[in-house]
């Protein structure tokens, strides 16, 4: 039995401590905050989006940086597994659209609540409002040094202190500066599955529009596409948002320095360009008389009408029986692909992951312990490991979090 320290309380240390006091060992928590899983908490904009139910090749084909490192962990816990410890516990999961895993009751409080119960079951310590500042590995005994207390000693530790993103849920980076004073390489962090910034000031005039079935592409200045997709993403008064928005993210937020990147939104992508111009002339047939501002309200929400009026260079106030073939040519190309130039990532504070982390290349993949600094193991966010939207960066913190735990005796 080994006494295992675990730095971080929230989703990869929860599992982490389940994992390793379940193997009988004596299990401790130290989290800086004065509760679990305070970040768990606004996930999925307080609804806790647990999981992806959906194959392993499926999340892999979802997480954008090292998917093979996370072979053995997800073999050890994967998605389906993570469900039924929940349900375990007699809290309710449903999958939504996109096999999105949520808590019955959209409560995210209650798989907080689970995961508890099952902390408290298998007799985890929690230790709350403890800081750690320092970790010391002598070869024989771990040393964690606290603002509360000298010294905690151990034989086993478990960093999983989370990265930069949300960094009032008490994630400040503090694994990154462990892992280096330990002797690990920290790939370079980046704020990802984050909004944009956006030049355009008919952004502030759409703030709070929100789009669905639409196609954002991301192209940098000799249209290269790094991202097309098609769903739902929503305006605000600093940019764009949005599942898509927040994807799209994770392919550029380590790039913005290199290139100058343009958003193009498809708000027709069901249509190409000749059945959208036989589209908006139908309804310009019906409204011939009309002015062009009031003759697209079944093609357009209300809010964008104008702006890609104004966008194709078309006078708001012409009649609709005025409208040159050229002139109607400018509103579908601003349709399916209205141009917007990204001038920024929003910061760490409304970004959900961090980019980067502690390399893996000195992690045992099959442990999560380090290579370099034995009896400790690093796990969730803190590594250099991240995915899309939709459940799976909460599942490589799962994974990881339960194979470290259960790789511990």
């Amino acid at each position: 039995m080994s006494k295992v320290l675990i730095v971080g309380g929230g989703a990869a240390g929860m599992m982490a401590g389940i994992a390793a006091a379940y193997n009988g060992n004596e299990v401790h928590i130290y989290e800086k905050n004065e509760k679990l899983g305070k970040k768990l908490f606004i996930t999925g904009k307080g609804r806790c989006n647990i999981t992806n139910a959906s194959s392993i090749e499926n999340h892999f084909a979802n997480i954008l940086r090292n998917e093979k490192f996370l072979y053995s962990a997800y073999n050890t816990l994967n998605s389906e597994d993570v469900c039924t410890m929940i349900e375990s516990t007699g809290v309710a999961t449903k999958i939504e659209r996109g096999n999105r895993v949520f808590p019955q009751s959209d409560k995210s409080s209650d798989v907080i609540w689970a995961l508890e119960k099952m902390l408290k079951d298998v007799g985890v310590q929690i230790h709350f409002n403890t800081e750690i500042t320092e970790i010391q590995n002598t070869g024989n005994i771990i040393v964690l040094k606290s603002r509360k207390s000298d010294k905690i000693t151990g034989d086993k530790c478990i960093i999983a202190t989370g990265g930069i993103s949300y960094q009032t849920t008490g994630s400040t980076g503090d694994g990154y500066r462990f892992a280096n004073e330990l002797g690990h390489e920290v790939e370079k962090t980046y704020p990802s599955l984050v909004p944009f910034n956006i030049k355009e000031e008919l952004c502030r005039e759409l703030q709070g529009l929100a789009l669905k079935n639409v196609n954002l592409s991301i192209l940098d200045e000799s249209g290269k596409e790094y991202y097309s997709e098609q769903g739902e993403m929503l305006f605000t008064h600093f940019g764009i948002s949005g599942p898509l928005v927040l994807s799209a993210s994770c392919y550029i937020c380590d790039k913005l320095k290199e290139h100058n990147f343009m958003a193009y939104i498809d708000l027709k992508p069901a249509l190409d360009t000749e059945m959208l111009d036989k589209r908006i002339l139908k309804d310009f047939n019906e409204n011939i008389n009309k002015n062009i501002n009031n003759a697209l309200d079944r093609l357009l929400p209300k809010k964008m009408i104008m702006p890609i009026i104004r966008m194709s260079g078309i006078d708001p106030y012409k009649k609709v029986h005025e409208i040159t073939k050229n002139e109607r040519e400018k509103l579908v190309s601003c349709m399916k692909r209205m141009p917007l130039h990204i001038s920024g990532l929003r910061s760490y504070n409304e970004a959900i992951i961090t980019r980067g982390g502690v390399s893996v290349k000195d992690i045992n993949p099959k442990t999560m312990e380090s290579k370099l600094s034995p009896n400790i193991y690093f796990v969730g966010e803190v590594l250099d490991l991240d995915a899309k939207t939709g459940g799976y960066n909460l599942q490589i913190a799962w994974s990881t979090g339960y194979l470290a735990g259960n790789s511990i005796y």
